[in-house]
Parts: C-alpha cells; structure tokens; sequence
C-alpha cells in the first residue's frame, strides 16, 4: 500500500505478532467473534448502526439488554448476536458530543471493549470509528487514541488476535489510512 494516495482496498498490518485491518465496508455483515457498538447508557439500540443492529439481530438481544439495564461510560458488556454474522457485540459506552475530558474518556471506552473481548476468550473483534459519527467525537482524535489503544492492548497477551476497523466511507478510511500505515511503520 502506497502512501502516495489513499485508497478504499483494506490494509492490514502486524503488530505484535496479531493482525490489524482497515477495511471500508458493512460491519454488521463481518463474520467475527465480536463487533463492537457504542452504546448509549441505557442500552437501548436506539438508530443508525443500532437500527441495523436489530434488524439483522432479532428480538435476543434487546431481551439480553433489557436484562443487563445500563452501563456506564467507559464500561463494557457482552452479549450474543443473534442472526448477525458475528457471534457477539460488545456494548460499550464512550464519550459524546463535546463534553470534558473525550480523549482519556475514550481510551478508557476502548480499553473495556478489548477487555470485554478477552475476558469472554473472542479472538477476532471489529470496530467502527468509535464515536465519530453521530456522537460527534472528532475523526482524527478516534482514529489516533482508537489504533495506539489497539497497538497497546495487541502488545499484551490475550486470546485477541485480530482487529478490524470497519469504516463506512472513503472520508473515514482516509483518517485512519495514514495514521496506520505510520504506525506500521515504527513496528518494522
């Protein structure tokens, strides 16, 4: 993968022996251990990615929510997922809009969603761009604190060896691509 131009193909690197891939796409069509959805605190799937979510998951898993009842921000729940091609989601609930203190609020966030990955022993585990969407967390603050968290918890032992970020377009791929590839970088 050239650095010269951004490009919509994945790009995969190796860090700490375990796989990492961006690829732009449909994440709740992945067939992975677990996808991650960013969570509001009462877990409700609410719409967007959690309208999809429901669609393609059936009645299961608000039945799992409703039974867990809230979590806060920063902390992380797994359930199953129903008729997805994944076999899990992580629900985890992060920073929104422009409250205080988004960057450790959201590394913590992505800290309990690759802990919650491990602990359950999921060894593949997809992200989209956390927050960046309808919660208004900058693009270039998620794709940076999203991959050296990623790098960070890959570093450690755990039954994780493979993350994907799955984005939805070539503006969110762009943001991630460079960031990525510098990262891959410093490994070699």
């Amino acid at each position: 993968m050239s650095s010269l131009g951004l490009t919509a193909e994945p790009v995969v690197s190796n860090l700490h022996g375990k796989l990492i891939r961006l690829e732009k796409g449909d994440l709740t069509a992945l067939p992975m251990d677990a996808l991650v959805f960013y969570a509001r605190e009462d877990l409700e799937l609410g719409t967007g990615f959690g309208t999809a979510i429901q669609a393609r998951s059936g009645a299961a898993i608000k039945e799992q929510l409703s039974k867990i009842g809230r979590i806060g921000m920063g902390e992380a729940v797994v359930t199953a997922a129903g008729g997805m091609q994944a076999r899990h989601i992580v629900h985890t609930c992060g920073p929104k809009f422009q409250e205080p203190d988004r960057e450790p609020k959201l590394r913590k966030t992505m800290r309990a969603a690759l802990d919650a990955a491990a602990a359950a022993g999921l060894t593949s585990i997809a992200f989209p761009p956390m927050g960046a969407g309808f919660y208004g967390i900058p693009l270039d603050l998620c794709a940076r604190v999203m991959l050296e968290e990623i790098s960070r918890f890959l570093a450690e032992a755990s039954s994780v060896s493979e993350v994907i970020i799955c984005v939805l377009d070539t503006h969110e791929f762009s943001a991630f691509q460079p960031s990525l590839e510098a990262l891959s970088a410093e490994r070699i």
